[in-house]
């Protein structure tokens, strides 16, 4: 195996091997050889209260060529969250954070608890990688039929990486077959984004479910506790946030 000359954990000249510091994302293709792709799709929620106007924070959205969906609260009749995407994380700390400092968002109640920030992945399979990391979510958040959606980060418990790869991908699929299940029958669609680092509560994944009502989604959510997943292997779930589209960016723009 090939090596390369790396530091790790403070220590100078350690060896380490390619795949351990590898940080491309994998697939297969359809003649069975690995595949690799550089690129991945970051989303970040932010939510807010007081926000009595929703219309002219559409309008800011739209002027300002903001990508991503504006959100009405269905817990809190003056709430809403954006969800703003770009595959450069410099957009949430750049453009993004001067936006948001600006009128009209700067005048609302920020609710820091809500908060999700998260990078989509492969897990090794797909044959597609650029439609599976950046072009089939995309597609999802801005698609204008999928007009509700809850999203909301977990964590897994200690006990799911303590068993063997095996294990944990009867595991994981029996919990992906439920979200297949109503994505075939157009009731519901999944956005699983990794945040391993990436947020204070120091969650493993975000997962936005998107679907033309909201009923289905809940009855996912519901479905999905009895799997063994969630009934055995999660530490922490939530907070959810549940929203209505007010406001997306065009698709392709």
């Amino acid at each position: 195996m090939a090596r390369v000359k790396a530091r790790v954990d403070d220590r100078p000249d350690e060896e380490v091997s390619r795949d351990e510091a590898d940080v491309a994302e994998h697939g297969r293709s359809t003649e069975g050889e690995t595949t690799s792709l550089d690129r991945r799709l970051f989303m970040q929620l932010h939510a807010f209260g007081g926000a009595r106007d929703t219309s002219a924070l559409a309008g800011a959205l739209a002027a300002a060529g903001v990508e991503g969906v504006l959100y009405e609260d269905a817990n809190d009749p003056t709430g809403v969250a954006l969800l703003t995407l770009s595959e450069d994380p410099e957009a949430f700390v750049g453009r993004g954070r001067a936006f948001l400092q600006a009128a009209p968002f700067a005048d609302l109640e920020p609710k820091p608890d809500f908060t999700m920030l998260g990078r989509t992945y492969a897990i090794g399979y797909e044959q597609d990688l650029e439609e599976t990391l950046v072009e089939r979510p995309r597609r999802r958040v801005l698609d204008p039929e999928l007009r509700w959606a809850i999203w909301y980060p977990l964590r897994r418990a200690g006990s799911f990486e303590q068993l063997s790869r095996e294990e944990q991908n009867r595991i994981l699929m029996e919990h992906g077959g439920v979200g297949m299940a109503f994505g075939r029958a157009g009731l519901g669609y999944d956005i699983r984004l990794a945040c391993h680092g990436l947020d204070r509560a120091d969650n493993d994944f975000v997962v936005g479910l998107l679907g033309p009502e909201l009923h289905p989604l809940s009855v996912i959510v519901q479905r999905m506790r009895k799997t063994r997943q969630t009934s055995l292997h999660l530490e922490r779930l939530g907070p959810f946030f549940v929203g209505r589209v007010a406001w997306q960016s065009p698709q392709g723009s």
